[in-house]
């Protein structure tokens, strides 16, 4: 059961983040201001940087704690299950835990469009590969305490990775109208079936 504190925190939350997604959308993310957003929001910047580290952070969410569900969601896929697979699972839950559809459509546009977002982006997400590089390592084993190589997990997760992003682009492009899990199916397919 949520608290009356969390409540607020959640639609503080919500009305900061609107008031941003509006201005991004109206002037440009380089061009808004945390000033601006605090202003619209009506509250504080000293406010707003207590639910959001960074600007960026208005737009790419918490990425620290989306990498850790991440990591999570894969292992704890049963252990028969691919390491493809437990992956999708992964990034199946992490698409929908912080944004409706529509919002995550709004934020994927600006991250593609922003070239400074967009680094900070993939800065991040090359660290969500380093963390799960392990996890798919010990799943592709042969059993406990002997995980696989090296590379092999490394290639799975690049690719995999390499798969959403483009995946998330397309479906950005497309205004939503494509299904983003079909969009990733489409092309993890063109890879693996490659030959």
């Amino acid at each position: 059961m949520t608290t009356l504190w969390e409540r607020s925190r959640q639609v503080a939350v919500q009305a900061i983040l609107d008031t941003a997604v509006r201005l991004f959308a109206e002037q440009g993310y380089e061009q808004t201001t945390i000033a601006q957003i605090a202003r619209e929001a009506g509250i504080s910047q000293r406010s707003l940087f207590r639910y959001f580290g960074t600007k960026e952070d208005l737009v790419c969410g918490d990425q620290e704690a989306l990498g850790e569900l991440l990591k999570r969601t894969v292992e704890q896929q049963p252990a028969g299950m691919s390491a493809w697979d437990a992956l999708r699972a992964g990034f199946e839950v992490v698409l929908t835990a912080n944004h409706p559809p529509e919002r995550a459509l709004e934020l994927s546009r600006l991250i593609f469009e922003t070239p400074s977002l967009r680094a900070r982006y993939i800065e991040k997400r090359l660290r969500w590969q380093a963390e799960l590089v392990p996890v798919v390592r010990a799943r592709l084993g042969n059993g406990p305490g002997h995980p696989a190589p090296d590379t092999q997990a490394r290639a799975i997760v690049a690719t995999v990775f390499a798969c959403i992003d483009t995946a998330t682009e397309l479906w950005a492009g497309h205004d939503g109208r494509i299904d983003l899990a079909d969009l990733y199916d489409q092309c993890l397919a063109a890879v693996r079936n490659h030959g």
